[in-house]
C-alpha cells in the first residue's frame, strides 16, 4: 500500500503542540502498520479485530482525554486526533474506541460512585473489560424520550425490562450502560455481562461498518444490585451529554476518512491514463479534487477550533452539532467523488474508497442524523425548537 500522505492545506500542523504531533504521529503509525494490512479481511468477514485492543489500550487511547484511574488525561485537541487517525483505518475502529471512552468511560467519570469508578475505569483503559451504550430502542432512536426501558426497584436490586437497538459493543461487552425510566426520571445503570434476564444478538448481514460489532439487546425482569445505578445520572440530559463527547469525536473521525479517500483518489488520478492523459489532467476531475481540499480544510480548521472551544470549558452543545453535522456530510460526499474518480475500480475492496463510503453511511446516521443536528442548530440560532 503507497505511503500515506495528510493533507494540510493550510498548514494546520503549525497550530499542534509537540505532545500533540507526537501522540497523532504515534496514532498514525499504528494504523499503517497494524490495521490497514488486516482490516480488508474483517471487513468481508463482517468481524472487529479484538486482536487489537490490548495494544490500543497500551498506546492509551481507551479514555485518552479522562484523567486519573489510569487515564492518561489528554487534551481535547490530540484526542480529537487519536480519532482522526483511527477513522482514517476504520470508523468501526473509531466507533469502538468512541463508545468505550466517551459512552461507558466517561459517564462513569462523570457519574458514578467511587467504588465504580475504582471498579471500572482502570479495567476499560487497559481493555481489560469492554463497554457498550444502551441509549436507542427499536421504536426511539432520534427521539430518545420516547424511551420505553423501565427500571423498578424491589428490595436492593434493580429490576430493568425493555430492548435497545443498534448497540456497539453489545454482544461482547463485559458491562453495559442502560438507560432506563425510574418512575418519571431517565437514569443510567451499569449491568454486567451474565446478569440475569440480559441476553444480545448481533444485527446481522450489515453492509455498512462491517469491522465492529452492533447489537440488540434484551432486559427481561433483568436483576441487578441496587448499587449498579450511576448516582449522578439525573434525567435525559446526563444521556445527552455523553453522547456531546461521542459527537466531538465522530467530527474529528471522518476527516480521517476524507483524507484516505482523498489520498486514494488524487494517486489514482495521477495515474490512470485515458485518451493519452492522466485523467487528473482534466478540469472536472481537477474540480472534484479541488472541493475535496477545500472541504477537508475547513473541516480541520472547525475541528480544531471546536478542541480549543472545548479545552477552555466553552465548547456548547449546538456547536459540537455543526461539526458533526458538517464533518460527516462532507466526508460522505468525499467519498462519494472518490468513488467517481475511481470508476469501477472504486466498488472493489482493493481500494478503500468503497469501505469509507459505505462506513460514512452509518456514521451520518447515528449520534443524531443530519437532520436531527440540523434542527439542534436552528433552535440554538431562532431561540424555537421545531423538532415537533
Amino acid at each position: 500500500m503507497p505511503q500515506f500522505e495528510a493533507l494540510d492545506y493550510y498548514e494546520i500542523e503549525d497550530l499542534l503542540t509537540e505532545e500533540e504531533r507526537l501522540v497523532r504521529d504515534t496514532v498514525r503509525s499504528f494504523v499503517t502498520e497494524k490495521v490497514l494490512p488486516i482490516i480488508a479481511h474483517h471487513n468481508r468477514e463482517g468481524t472487529f479485530p479484538v486482536e487489537l485492543v490490548p495494544e490500543m489500550a497500551e498506546l492509551g487511547l481507551l479514555g485518552a482525554n479522562l484523567k486519573g484511574y489510569g487515564c492518561p488525561g489528554l487534551n481535547h485537541v490530540a484526542y480529537g486526533l487519536i480519532m482522526r487517525e483511527l477513522e482514517r483505518g476504520d470508523s468501526g475502529l473509531r466507533s469502538f474506541i468512541s463508545v468505550q471512552g466517551s459512552l461507558v468511560m466517561f459517564p462513569i467519570h462523570r457519574f458514578g460512585s467511587e467504588e465504580q469508578k475504582a471498579a471500572w475505569l482502570p479495567r476499560l483503559a487497559k481493555g481489560e473489560a469492554i463497554g457498550c451504550f444502551g441509549l436507542t430502542e427499536p421504536d426511539f432512536g432520534s427521539d430518545p424520550s420516547g424511551m420505553t426501558t423501565r427500571a423498578v426497584r424491589k428490595g436492593n436490586r434493580w429490576v430493568l425490562n425493555g430492548t435497545k437497538m443498534w448497540i456497539t459493543n453489545g454482544s461482547i461487552a463485559d458491562v453495559a450502560l442502560i438507560w432506563a425510566r425510574e418512575r418519571d426520571q431517565v437514569r443510567g445503570f451499569l449491568v454486567e455481562k451474565g446478569a440475569k434476564g440480559l441476553s444480545a444478538r448481533e444485527v446481522p448481514n450489515k453492509f455498512s461498518l462491517r469491522a465492529s460489532v452492533t447489537s440488540e439487546m434484551v432486559l427481561q425482569d433483568c436483576e441487578i444490585p441496587y448499587e449498579n445505578l450511576l448516582p449522578g445520572t439525573r434525567g435525559l440530559k446526563s444521556a445527552l451529554d455523553c453522547l456531546d463527547q461521542a459527537r466531538y469525536g465522530i467530527a474529528w473521525g471522518v476527516i480521517g476518512s476524507a483524507m484516505a479517500v482523498f489520498d486514494e483518489a488524487l494517486r489514482y488520478a495521477k495515474s490512470r491514463v485515458q485518451f493519452d492523459r492522466p485523467i487528473a489532467g482534466f478540469q472536472l476531475v481537477q474540480r472534484k479534487l479541488v472541493w475535496m481540499v477545500q472541504e477537508i480544510t475547513k473541516g480541520q480548521m472547525l475541528c480544531w477550533r471546536l478542541g480549543k472551544l472545548k479545552e477552555s470549558g466553552r465548547a456548547t452543545s449546538a456547536q459540537v452539532s455543526l461539526a458533526k453535522r458538517n464533518n460527516v456530510a462532507m466526508a460522505l460526499e468525499i467519498a462519494r467523488l472518490a468513488r467517481d474518480i475511481l470508476g469501477a475500480s472504486g466498488i472493489t475492496d482493493e481500494y478503500q474508497t468503497g469501505r469509507h463510503l459505505c462506513n460514512l453511511e452509518s456514521v451520518i446516521t447515528y449520534e443524531g442524523t443530519h437532520d436531527i443536528h440540523t434542527l439542534i442548530v436552528g433552535q440554538d440560532i431562532t431561540g424555537i425548537p421545531a423538532f415537533k
